[in-house]
């Protein structure tokens, strides 16, 4: 494949996870149930898009807030936008958290509350639980990220730090009902993970987050106040449940891109872990060339050491190059379908066997830009960053493979 049919061919995984389309079939098919108003909450990387196709489609709510991250801020017509960082929160994450409990505490017993649920959602919505400020919790996100822990791990941590996640918006909107649209961007689809889990129960209790943090060796890095809120008794609140509908990821991506290239074979729907080792699978099924075009979907981890910039797919195609430079006949490509890898302007990367050899004639070192996490510079000296700008989905990543047999 080229790399204008690659990139094509990922333009396609994108758009099978469109949330307009995804939404507005879901409330055709599936129509909310009786109730006086109506109140509506978009979160994460695709609100905006969400919420436009929702209140094209249903009666003109009491209100409606949308919260997403700088990247995806589009006007929504009979919504209010907010706009917060990621993937660390910020002040206006906080002002938006403020702004949702304000929202939610209006909706009464014989109301519902609609939830538009995307990825990203959980670092967006801080709501620092008493006893911690969000400085710390930025610092809590900072060295989750930092220690390389999948997006399921960190979320039960940052769980136990919320008012509104681990089911946290139910209780904030109680006695109203909740129906809540999930589009996942967490391999596997626990709805607990996705965003943090605002309406489904948390992933674990308290006490297991800490045993989890000491064994990753985490626990001691932690801000006192965050050491704190962990150490706390489990709280004694009502459960409480949603009417919960997931309604995109990354595997109907995966199936997407295979209808529409038919040398295409999904090769795995859990690309995952350690990013190193994700590159050894994608290196075997280089070397074995079992098939022309080989698809992977998931979410790999970084563990950083360096003081570089980059993303988990520039620094998994940079392995990938390394590792294959010389072997003709190959071409592999990495991206979120966000849009975005990590904190840059690019979503991932496509490369080749010339990769390192582009990178050295621009006077780098390949190696050493990965062993200073530095994948970002290491690839634009190359030429060969995806740039895409934000996408207004999230479904995790997807990879292609293609080689010549």
């Amino acid at each position: 494949m080229t790399r204008e049919e690659m990139a094509a061919l990922y333009q396609i995984g994108v758009k099978a996870a469109d949330p307009m389309r995804a939404v507005t079939e879901t409330l055709r098919d599936q129509p909310l149930p009786a109730h006086d108003a109506l109140f509506v909450l978009g979160l994460g990387k695709a609100a905006c898009a969400m919420t436009r196709a929702a209140l094209a489609v249903l009666p003109k709510p009491a209100a409606a807030l949308v919260v997403t991250n700088y990247e995806n801020e589009s006007r929504v017509a009979g919504a209010e936008v907010m706009v917060a960082g990621h993937p660390v929160p910020d002040e206006n994450g906080l002002r938006a958290a403020q702004a949702t409990e304000a929202m939610l505490a209006q909706a009464k017993a014989t109301d519902r509350v609609l939830v538009l649920v995307s990825g990203g959602g959980s670092a967006l919505l801080p709501a620092p639980v008493e006893g911690l400020s969000l400085p710390d919790k930025a610092e809590v996100n900072r060295i989750l990220l930092a220690g390389g822990m999948d997006i399921v791990a960190m979320n039960a941590v940052r769980q136990h730090m919320s008012r509104l996640k681990g089911g946290g918006l139910l209780r904030a909107a109680h006695p109203a009902p909740v129906t809540a649209l999930i589009l996942s961007d967490v391999i596997g689809d626990d709805l607990r993970a996705i965003a943090s889990g605002p309406t489904v129960a948390p992933i674990a209790p308290r006490a297991h987050v800490v045993e989890m943090l000491r064994a990753c060796g985490i626990w001691r890095q932690l801000p006192d106040a965050a050491q704190a809120a962990l150490l706390r008794p489990e709280d004694d609140v009502p459960v409480i449940s949603a009417e919960n509908h997931l309604i995109g990821s990354n595997r109907q991506s995966l199936n997407a891109m295979a209808k529409a290239c038919r040398a295409a074979q999904i090769l795995s729907t859990a690309l995952i872990g350690d990013v190193a080792d994700a590159a050894e699978v994608i290196i075997r099924a280089a070397q074995d060339r079992k098939c022309p075009v080989a698809l992977f979907g998931g979410e790999t981890t970084v563990t950083l050491t360096g003081s570089g910039l980059g993303g988990r797919n520039q620094d998994l195609a940079l392995r990938v190059a390394l590792a294959l430079e010389g072997q003709n006949g190959w071409r592999f490509l990495s991206a979120g379908t966000d849009g975005r890898d990590g904190p840059t302007d690019a979503a991932g990367a496509i490369v080749d066997s010339g990769t390192c050899a582009r990178i050295r004639a621009a006077g780098g070192d390949p190696a050493a830009f990965l062993a200073n996490n530095d994948s970002h510079r290491a690839l634009a000296l190359a030429g060969d960053l995806l740039i895409t700008g934000g996408t207004g989905t999230n479904v995790a990543d997807l990879q292609i493979l293609s080689c010549a047999r």
